[in-house]
């Protein structure tokens, strides 16, 4: 709820942000500030292409638009250095946290550099600037608070890291706690006496032509939300590879959990089509057994997901000890462990 809160209110100051800078843009170019206008414009840009103004901008071609806007901006202050207008020359304190919040730490860190060096230079020959020697100072200031809130990031982001429940990116469960959380579903179900399946859910990336990490990164978080979107209040998922999630179905056999891995994995391919990426998704089923723990019920299923890819992909193989029998085509099959 607190993560849903914090998008909610990130969007609506994104959106407002956007339509403050529309405004100063048009202003200026009503009264003929042609270098403002452009520059609020720029930043408009950065705004309007970012994940909080809209999920979908976490895929291509959003965040490569957004990285043109801000050199676009970044470029436009520095010549209302030599041209003026010099009001634009504060907006420069923005530069070292839009810096490091668009583009990776090492370049972030040399453009900080290089617009404090092109600062120090232009500032002292600048006319008509009252406060010009002490703008270099709160430049400076403002680069080192900027490089301090991104280390506190990071320091922050290692420590939690140990506590976060949920994968930041597609929400699902984190890995470490699967297998307490299995161990207690299969404890349940003996106690019970009901049934109980899992779901090994992979992208078949191996059967690709060419490199997809890059596309599928920025569609995690909508096959995240599919995910959650085709299992009961009771049941769980988890993220147990950068391509592989697992889903617990307690009180669910086999048969069912086929029905059901098929429906997951048909969407989550028409998902992936809608995207544009040609690529196509397996699953691996396991039932609980006697005997049975959370590593020995994991790795059935893993085993079983690694038959499907292996006769092709695209395809529910469902493990079994006892049948030996496995069948072609997209439909479910049962097989051994391999």
């Amino acid at each position: 709820m607190a993560q849903l809160a914090d998008k909610f209110l990130l969007s609506r100051l994104s959106r407002a942000g956007f339509v403050a800078l529309i405004a100063v843009a048009a202003l200026s170019g009503a009264f003929g500030e042609a270098l403002t206008a452009a520059t609020a414009a720029a930043a408009a840009g950065i705004v309007i292409c970012g994940p909080t103004f809209h999920t979908s901008r976490e895929r291509m071609p959003w965040p490569q638009l957004q990285q043109l806007f801000f050199i676009a901006l970044l470029l436009l202050l520095l010549t209302s250095f030599w041209t003026g207008p010099w009001a634009l020359s504060h907006w420069l304190y923005v530069i070292p946290l839009l810096a490091f919040a668009l583009v990776a730490r090492g370049l972030a860190m040399a453009i900080t550099l290089a617009v404090m060096a092109l600062t120090g230079l232009a500032i002292p020959l600048a006319t008509g600037l009252a406060d010009r020697h002490q703008m270099v100072s709160a430049f400076l200031l403002t680069a080192l608070l900027s490089g301090l809130l991104v280390f506190l990031r990071e320091y922050k982001s290692r420590q939690l890291a140990p506590l976060r429940r949920t994968d930041e990116l597609t929400q699902a469960a984190s890995r470490e706690y699967l297998s307490a959380d299995l161990h207690k579903e299969i404890q349940r179900s003996e106690r019970e006496g009901t049934d109980m399946s899992i779901i090994m859910i992979g992208l078949d990336t191996h059967l690709s032509d060419h490199d997809p990490d890059a596309d599928i990164r920025s569609i995690l978080p909508r096959i995240g939300r599919y995910l959650h979107s085709q299992i009961r209040d009771f049941d769980t998922y988890y993220r147990v590879a950068d391509l592989q999630f697992l889903v617990i179905l307690p009180g669910i056999a086999t048969t069912d959990a086929i029905q059901r891995s098929e429906i997951i994995r048909k969407g989550l391919c028409t998902l992936l089509e809608s995207h544009g990426m040609a690529l196509t998704v397996s699953t691996g089923i396991a039932g609980l057994n006697i005997g049975d723990d959370a590593d020995s019920l994991q790795q059935s299923a893993a085993n079983a997901l690694r038959r499907a890819q292996q006769q092709g992909g695209n395809r529910t193989q469902a493990y079994s000890a006892w049948n030996q029998s496995n069948s072609a085509g997209h439909s479910s099959s049962e097989g051994p462990a391999s």
